[in-house]
Order: C-alpha cells, then sequence, then structure tokens
C-alpha cells in the first residue's frame, strides 16, 4: 500500500492505539472484539509502507469515545497513548456543515462522511468497513477495505 497519506477510519484507529498501548489489551478491549493480534500487526505492516498519517477530528472524537470501554489502568494507559498520537498526526479538519451535506451522511454518519470528504485522490483510505469503502471508492478515491487483507491469513 505505497502511498503519501493513509486516512484511517475509527476502529482500524482504536486498534492500533489500543495495540500499540499492550498488545494484550486486543482481547481485553470491548470494542476490538473482531480483531487480533495478528491484525494489530498486519495494520502496523500496512502503515509502515505510508509516508504519512492523516486523521479527521470526528474519527479522533470517536476514537476517544470508543477508547473508555476498557477498565483502568488500560483505560488511562490508550487515552495517553492517544494523546501522543494526536500530538504528532496531522488532522484534516473537515466541517460538520460540509460532511452533513454529503449524500452518505444519512446512511453512513458523520464521521464516515467527513472522511469520504477529506479523501483525496493521493490519499488511502484504510477502513473495516464495507460501506465506507465502497463509498469511498465511488468517489473515485482509493480505499482498501482492512477485511480482505485479513481474509488471506484467516
Amino acid at each position: 500500500m505505497r502511498t503519501s497519506t493513509v486516512l484511517l477510519d475509527t476502529n482500524l484507529l482504536l486498534l492500533l492505539v489500543v495495540g500499540h498501548t499492550s498488545r494484550a489489551y486486543i482481547a481485553r478491549h470491548k470494542k476490538l472484539t473482531e480483531f487480533s493480534e495478528q491484525d494489530y500487526d498486519t495494520l502496523v505492516r500496512l502503515l509502515s509502507s505510508a509516508s504519512q498519517l492523516l486523521l479527521t477530528p470526528h474519527t479522533l472524537t470517536e476514537t476517544s469515545n470508543l477508547a473508555a470501554y476498557i477498565q483502568e489502568p488500560a483505560k488511562g494507559q490508550i487515552l495517553a497513548t492517544l494523546q501522543r498520537l494526536v500530538m504528532g498526526t496531522p488532522e484534516q479538519h473537515v466541517p460538520g456543515a460540509t460532511a452533513v451535506q454529503r449524500r452518505e451522511f444519512l446512511r453512513l454518519g458523520l464521521t464516515d462522511a467527513g472522511l469520504i470528504e477529506a479523501a483525496q485522490a493521493d490519499t488511502i483510505v484504510l477502513t473495516a468497513d464495507l460501506d465506507l469503502y465502497l463509498a469511498v471508492l465511488s468517489k473515485g478515491v482509493p480505499a482498501v477495505n482492512f477485511n480482505h487483507v485479513r481474509d488471506q491469513y484467516l
């Protein structure tokens, strides 16, 4: 997945943050039941070929909310990892008023509509969400469905 920029969806961002904090937390996190440590390794490998990770404030907000679905001390450690990531990663701001005007908003919600709006021809949207994946492709922007990658080893 060689590209200059990767836009990451919420669930994969959560996997990245939780796994970076502690691989053991992946199995314990209530919002990561569909993912494994091997998935985390695959995600890290995919991201290592990108020159830049780009996030949206909507994705960060949703990830922050989902990160709290684990007991302390893991919760605080995960949020500290997210804090460090936010401090060192560029964000593409998409105003809510712009995102809700996209036709996909009523079907996919604010966060995904914001990702679609932020996606450009020189970015790849990396997602585990089929509906978001198809919407990005229909915009003519490259996307990778993480589940297609997972199918190679499951």
